[in-house]
Parts: C-alpha cells; sequence; structure tokens
C-alpha cells in the first residue's frame, strides 16, 4: 500500500466540518474540500468506528483472528499435500 497523500490532520478536520454542516451531504463537502466523496465517506465510517469504546481491541482481535485463520489454511494446505505424497510414495514401494 502507498501512503496516503492526505495528513492524519486534514482527515480529522474534513470528519469535524462533515459532521458540523447540518444537512451537509458527503459529496458537497468533499466538493468544497477538493477529496472524492467516497474518501471522506471513508474516513467518517473509520472516525465512527475507532470512537466506539474497546474498538481498537477488538480491531486487534479481529486482525489476529485474520492472521491466524491464513495460517490454519496454511497448514491444512500443507497438510494435505504430505498426505498425498505418503500415499503416493507409500503405492511405489513394494517390500
Amino acid at each position: 500500500m502507498g501512503t496516503s497523500k492526505y495528513s492524519p490532520e486534514f482527515r480529522a478536520d474534513a470528519v469535524a466540518l462533515y459532521r458540523a454542516t447540518p444537512g451537509g451531504s458527503y459529496s458537497s463537502v468533499a466538493k468544497d474540500l477538493g477529496v472524492n466523496h467516497e474518501t471522506l465517506r471513508v474516513w467518517v465510517r473509520d472516525a465512527e468506528q475507532a470512537a466506539r469504546p474497546g474498538a481498537g481491541k477488538a480491531s486487534a482481535i479481529e486482525k489476529e483472528n485474520r492472521q491466524l485463520r491464513a495460517r490454519v489454511k496454511e497448514l491444512e494446505l500443507e497438510r494435505e499435500i504430505l498426505r498425498r505424497a505418503a500415499k503416493y510414495f507409500a503405492g511405489e514401494t513394494s517390500w
């Protein structure tokens, strides 16, 4: 992933401006700031998630779970390859 061209301070200010604009849409606020409306929407969503109590802890646990699930999948694949190799070589051997 590349680096963002918007600083965290700019993002926070953009979210604050969106929240402080009564009846403002993502498009109108984003146009005023010179950013894409979808980018602003993502920033607002991320700020709302970060504001929830325990959000940092939950996201860390979710990240660890994703990593562990990927590792389990990798190990299951390795086990299956080894099982097939053992079966193949056992069939070739005639003692």
